[in-house]
This record gives structure tokens, sequence and C-alpha cells, in this order.
């Protein structure tokens, strides 16, 4: 009776690490795919933190008096008065 109890209590110790440790692999590839996905968040925010800088830069000379400028005269073909603008034919 006594060498009984001694092996049921052996195996329930064996079955508390055998599940111990399939938890911990269990938690521990969990952790592992939030710290990726983490990562790349972050990858993310930081892109988008520069396409912000980039477009806040746009922003600034899309306002300024020689952009309206070139683009007046580019797209619009549009000169300033007494402005002389001469064309090449020699096509």
């Amino acid at each position: 009776m006594k060498n009984t109890k001694g092996f049921l209590k052996w195996i329930f110790v064996v079955f508390v690490l055998i599940y111990a440790v399939f938890t911990f692999a269990s938690q521990q590839k969990t952790l592992n795919q939030y710290a990726k996905t983490s990562q790349q968040l972050a990858t993310q925010i930081e892109e988008q933190k520069e396409h912000k800088e980039e477009l806040a830069k746009k922003k600034e000379d899309i306002t300024s008096e020689e952009y309206i400028e070139d683009i007046a005269r580019e797209k619009l073909d549009m000169y300033l008065p007494n402005e002389k603008v001469y064309m090449d034919t020699g096509y």
C-alpha cells in the first residue's frame, strides 16, 4: 500500500512537470509572436512618421510663392507681366 502511494505521487509529479513544460513552451511561442508583431508595428510607425514629415514639407512647399509660379508656368502656360518667353520651334 505504501509503495503504491509513493508511485502515485511520483506519477502526479511527472504529470505536473510535463504539463508545466508544455505550458511554458506554448506561452513562449505566443510571446515570440507578440514580439514579432510588436516589431512590425514599430517599423510601420516609423515609416508613417517619415511619410508624415514628407507630407508636411510638401505642404510647406506647395504654399510657397515660388512653387505656385512654377506650376503656373509649367502646367497653365502663365507668365508674369513683361516677362519674355522664347519658344523653341526647331522640330
